[in-house]
């Protein structure tokens, strides 16, 4: 039975360096959840129903029972996040080369939405994006 309660979302990555990767995310403003934070594991919360959960390879495995992927070298999901304007994308995309990480693509502009990507100190691929529409 479905509540009436906005359904949230647990975003599980695999990191090589547990420490590296909370700064990185730090960096990038994301809020620190300490409830579910520990020496194998690390919570951000992105917004009220997006949480991001970093756990470390060894951990992560034991909640599967396949390989671990490279994300530097194979592509599997996209996280894309919106952001309220264009500024506020390139912002984002500051603080990101700041902290390490990189931007694979140049920016994108399609007149109605603008996008920048960015990989994550473990290769993990997102975008931010602005469209209009979005408040701000």
């Amino acid at each position: 039975m479905m509540s009436d309660a906005p359904q949230m979302i647990f975003v599980n990555l695999p990191v090589r360096d547990l420490e590296k990767s909370k700064a990185f995310f730090s960096a990038l403003g994301f809020t620190p959840n300490l409830t579910y934070t520990d020496e194998k594991a690390a919570s951000f919360n992105i917004s009220d129903t997006i949480m991001l959960m970093l756990l470390s390879e060894p951990f992560f495995a034991t909640f599967i029972d396949r390989p671990i992927s490279d994300a530097r070298r194979q592509a599997q999901v996209i996280l894309a996040l919106s952001s309220p304007s264009r500024a506020a994308v390139d912002a984002t995309l500051e603080k990101v080369l700041k902290a390490d990480g990189r931007e694979p693509t140049p920016a994108r502009d399609y007149g109605f939405m603008y996008q920048r990507s960015f990989e994550d100190l473990d290769g993990h691929l997102w975008e931010v994006a602005h469209m209009d529409g979005e408040p701000g």
